[in-house]
């Protein structure tokens, strides 16, 4: 293959590629930069009754069992896939919809919460990978698709004769900025 088609070929794909995760970028961007900017969004909780004398306990086998049924006792459905446990804590996840939080007090009791997210909380934990798994496999294949077109981009700049220095310099610039702001100043 010429240079020309390779660099050809390497454009469509790279344009394939952007396009496919511009959705993705769109929300990393905005929901990053809404949470640099304090705007985190909310959280309306609701406590839920645990029976006097509950005991969660995260490395029980049946702790998933333990919530759901305090979840339906309270009259709640919540299909959560897995739970971020903490000393202390359980929280049913994904957080990107309605979903269940336990903390255990001093003296030992367990008291709950029904969480019940905002569009921006859900975009923002969208965002932290603490969304359903099958969304969190699409950020991984699209974190690889991103270093591709990344890549690939640096690639074709290096490739057209015409690009090489203004791909060098901003591939320089862009580094330089990088390495001021994350580690020097």
């Amino acid at each position: 293959m010429s240079r020309a088609k390779t660099r050809n070929f390497l454009v469509l794909c790279h344009l394939w590629l952007a396009g496919l995760l511009a959705p993705l970028f769109i929300l990393v961007a905005t929901t990053g930069g809404a949470y640099l900017l304090g705007q985190k969004g909310e959280v309306v909780e609701t406590p839920i009754d645990v029976p006097a004398g509950t005991v969660l306990d995260p490395e029980s086998a049946t702790v998933e069992a333990d919530i759901r049924a305090i979840a339906e006792a309270n009259g709640l459905d919540i299909d959560f896939e897995t739970l971020r446990t903490r000393p202390g804590s359980i929280t049913t996840r994904p957080t990107t919809r309605d979903y269940v939080s336990f903390s255990q007090g001093d003296d030992g009791t367990w008291t709950g919460t029904y969480n019940q997210p905002n569009f921006v909380y859900r975009m923002i934990e969208l965002h932290k990978g603490h969304g359903p798994a099958t969304f969190r496999i699409y950020q991984i294949l699209a974190a690889l698709s991103l270093l591709l077109v990344v890549i690939g981009g640096l690639v074709v700049g290096f490739m057209a004769p015409g690009y090489r220095k203004k791909t060098g310099y901003s591939l320089a610039g862009g580094t330089a900025v990088f390495v001021l702001l994350a580690f020097v100043l």
